[in-house]
């Protein structure tokens, strides 16, 4: 048992996966099945093992033989897997299935795009905070699979201060004070939308600063006060359409929401090839 089998039956209870009334009306129970997962698309898997774990949960007597790997590229009309049992369940099963890999599988090859984009630039990609409830660690690591980075996976994991946390204490110095009055083991992180902010936070000399939703030619003057010490992160707006721009400031890494809570799913289909 994993720690996704929980969430994975949840899923199959709310499609009634159990009970599938035109599978059970229309295939006899001993009827065997065999199908192939093919993509659509091209793209980079992710979440293999909760597809395999969405039919085994509904029926431990199906086979599944991968043929591609979490975070592999795929093409367009690649067999990726294939799924040997019971018709009925095949059938049943198929949505879920294909809803967890479709989902995380978007998620990976959103982030290889970028990941493609701003290569050799030395520029990481990483996710943000910004994921399905109950889905974050596996949307985090579909980030990974699709060779982006992940930022702090919760609130307790470092310490960001942001625009609202910097009002609270009164300035960027009396947060930073604070926090290392609180824990000085802590990664600090500082979110910085002027100049004038990028160069308060230089004076306390924080672990990272995020340069949130500036232009890339403010970006471009704040790496140039940034001493290399100190880590520089860029966020808000950027995507397909000027990420190597960003990148190519030199910054350490870009933020990207957009990679969790907006990208497309890959396109994943489940076609019956043969039935005994």
């Amino acid at each position: 048992m994993n720690s996704y089998d929980d969430l994975i039956r949840h899923a199959l209870d709310e499609d009634r996966a159990f009970e599938d009334a035109t599978a059970w009306a229309c295939i006899e129970v001993q009827q065997a099945g065999q199908a192939q997962l093919v993509a659509k698309a091209d793209g980079v898997l992710s979440g293999c093992a909760l597809a395999t774990s969405s039919f085994q949960q509904l029926d431990n007597s199906i086979e599944i033989q991968w043929f591609c790997h979490d975070g592999a590229r795929v093409k367009a009309g690649d067999s990726v897997a294939k799924v040997r049992g019971s018709l009925r369940s095949l059938l049943a099963a198929e949505r879920t299935a294909l809803n967890f890999l479709q989902h995380l599988s978007g998620i990976a090859s959103a982030t290889r795009l970028l990941v493609d984009i701003v290569e050799d630039t030395g520029c990481l990609i990483a996710d943000t905070r910004k994921t399905t409830p109950g889905m974050r660690s596996l949307e985090k690591q579909a980030v990974i699979h699709g060779g982006g980075v992940n930022h702090r996976m919760d609130l307790a994991a470092a310490m960001l201060i942001k625009e609202n946390h910097i009002a609270a204490a009164g300035s960027i110095t009396d947060a930073v004070h604070a926090c290392y009055a609180h824990d000085d083991n802590s990664f600090i992180e500082v979110e910085c939308e002027t100049l004038a902010q990028v160069n308060e936070a230089i004076a306390v000399a924080p672990d990272m600063i995020l340069l949130d939703n500036m232009t890339v030619e403010m970006v471009e003057q704040a790496r140039a006060l940034v001493p290399s010490s100190i880590l520089l992160e860029a966020s808000g707006n950027i995507g397909l359409h000027n990420a190597a721009a960003y990148a190519a400031t030199g910054v350490n890494r870009l933020a990207i929401g957009a990679i969790t809570h907006s990208a497309p799913v890959l396109d994943l289909s489940l076609l019956v090839t043969a039935c005994d």
